[in-house]
């Protein structure tokens, strides 16, 4: 199988163009910058936010999700956390491996504590105060696998932050299972460039595809303003 995307720069560009795309037949010409934000997931997710911030000329900021990693198998993701402290499980393996409340909730603890600490390193500051209260909302990625992380993150903009429109948009995800069809029950519209039945991981799709460093992200949030 062949690589689909360069690097996460080359697969940015690509969504940037879907992504106006969408933007010029949905919306009204006149529709304002501000009224567009880009979410972006550290760290993969902000290399490619910041490509579509910058082509669109729109702001930019990131949201932090974790995954809750099963007792015995931390790879396995049973649900994942949002920085208040909301949660999604999913109920098929928790109830399959008998996993226990006071299991979760202890996960709960510990993740929240953990994604606090990486919104002060990476923006300054954990709280979001409205920003994204009646705004076009593009939450990226650079792919999704299991898909936990971003559907609690696209459960919380869509429940919790009241923005006007959201567009989920990965250049990869895969065909098997049933994320995408998730994702489309709460998100007003997903955009993905690639979806393979043959996928094991988001990486197989990259020529380059170099862990982000806590520096880049860092460098990119400075660009929008952010003192970290």
């Amino acid at each position: 199988m062949t690589t689909r995307f360069y690097d996460r720069r080359d697969a940015g560009k690509y969504l940037a163009e879907k992504i106006k795309l969408y933007i010029k037949n949905n919306f009204n010409s006149e529709a304002k910058k501000e009224s567009f934000i880009v979410m972006a997931i550290p760290r993969g997710g902000v290399i490619i936010g910041d490509i579509i911030a910058s082509e669109l000329n729109i702001d930019m900021d990131i949201i932090i999700s974790k995954k809750i990693g099963a007792e015995n198998n931390p790879e396995l993701a049973i649900g994942a956390i949002m920085a208040d402290g909301s949660y999604i499980l999913n109920e098929d393996i928790v109830n399959r491996i008998n996993i226990s409340d006071e299991y979760i909730q202890t996960q709960v603890e510990i993740q929240k504590k953990e994604i606090e600490r990486r919104l002060m390193e990476f923006r300054g500051k954990k709280d979001y105060h409205n920003k994204l209260k009646d705004r076009v909302t593009i939450l990226v990625d650079d792919g999704i696998a299991t898909g936990a992380t971003v559907l609690a993150a696209v459960k919380w903009i869509k429940e919790k932050q009241h923005c006007k429109r959201l567009i989920v948009a990965v250049p990869v995800a895969p065909a098997e299972g049933n994320i995408l069809d998730k994702l489309s029950q709460i998100a007003d519209k997903v955009i993905v460039i690639f979806t393979p039945y043959d996928f094991a991981a988001v990486g197989q799709f990259y020529e380059h595809f170099d862990q982000v460093s806590d520096k880049e992200v860092k460098e990119i949030m400075n660009k929008y303003n952010f003192v970290t």
